[in-house]
């Protein structure tokens, strides 16, 4: 799978005067009459090449977007979850093979080509996070008793549990696969030695401390130089990957950062809550200036850039998916 061709990277004057006079189209299927709060995306997803997006929605609803097409009937549904899609993740080296977790406990597995589900695992509980491994062979799942459980994908099997002591918000793994980074309730985020030892917890070998609260969510730059960690206390801090030092905090989030991520050269970051109606603020990663505003009225939880260009879809609550980056739209 080559992905495509990555736009040329803009430093902060090129990119105010570039990212301003691009398209913003919305992707909505709900009902104008009857907008309902459960029905609120509570996860999105690029797929690798960026041709896809994948959200996940509290009354169940499982859907594939093309970018280039914003109708509904344009769109897939994927069907089979029976309590809210907690989390979404593509197969880092397979465009068309998607995961989702939720409420219901199952893990699924789908073919979106074939639009149908390809597998299954039972974790035994109110599934919470998900994150792929690198080579797309393992899985970690977190469930809301803070219970994480790696998965064998080829098997569709349960390798191992490991019960966590403290609140665990968020899985990611370093580019490597050798580590996976754990944010907490505590306000720190455990990075951690993977695979795990046998009937052991994950061996943490470094800590971060830079919350006053809980840590919600994480994000790797695609070069591995910067980590982007977000929190109840409506942070983001901003990590060297080589000492490990916190090099800048963002400030201008009003709410719980719900989600956070890196443009697809680490120039920029953006952080979503489900608090508020401040909008999204992107920020130059180097200096932490921020370079552009986006207004919204209401809540704006997911975000995600595009993996090779300077798009940016994000959800807003009662509305429904967002892409700024003139990916069409027709």
């Amino acid at each position: 799978m080559a992905p495509p061709p990555r736009t040329k990277s803009l430093p902060p004057p090129a990119f105010k005067a570039f990212f301003p006079k691009q398209k913003t189209t919305v992707y909505s299927d709900i009902p104008p009459a009857r907008p309902s709060a459960p029905h609120n995306i509570r996860t999105l997803a690029w797929n690798p090449l960026g041709t896809l997006v994948a959200t996940g929605a509290g009354d169940r609803t499982l859907r594939i977007w093309n970018p280039e097409k914003n109708q509904v009937k344009n769109s897939t549904e994927l069907r089979g979850h029976a309590g809210a899609v907690e989390r979404v993740a593509w197969n880092p080296v397979m465009e068309a093979e998607l995961a989702s977790v939720g409420s219901d406990g199952i893990v699924r597995f789908w073919d979106v080509r074939q639009r149908s589900e390809i597998g299954r695992v039972d974790v035994r509980g109110e599934g919470f996070t998900l994150a792929w491994k690198p080579d797309g062979a393992e899985l970690v799942v977190g469930k809301k008793d803070d219970t994480l459980l790696c998965l064998d994908r080829a098997n569709l099997s349960i390798l191992s549990t490991h019960r966590q002591s403290l609140q665990t918000n968020q899985t990611f793994f370093g580019w490597a696969g050798q580590h996976l980074f754990l944010t907490t309730g505590d306000g720190t985020v455990k990075i951690a030695r993977y695979p795990p030892p046998p009937e052991s917890n994950f061996p943490t070998i470094h800590t971060l401390n830079g919350h006053t609260s809980s840590c919600y969510c994480i994000d790797i730059s695609p070069a591995g130089t910067y980590v982007a960690v977000g929190g109840s206390d409506a942070l983001i801090s901003l990590w060297d990957t080589t000492d490990w030092v916190c090099q800048r905090t963002l400030t201008s989030i009003q709410g719980p950062v719900r989600s956070v991520s890196f443009s697809f050269d680490g120039s920029y970051v953006v952080g979503g809550t489900d608090e508020g109606s401040n909008g999204l603020e992107i920020a130059h990663t180097e200096s932490g200036e921020a370079v552009w505003r986006i207004e919204e009225r209401s809540p704006t939880p997911c975000v995600q850039w595009h993996p090779t260009r300077y798009a940016l879809a994000y959800s807003v609550d009662s509305v429904g998916l967002k892409i700024v980056g003139g990916l069409g739209g027709v």
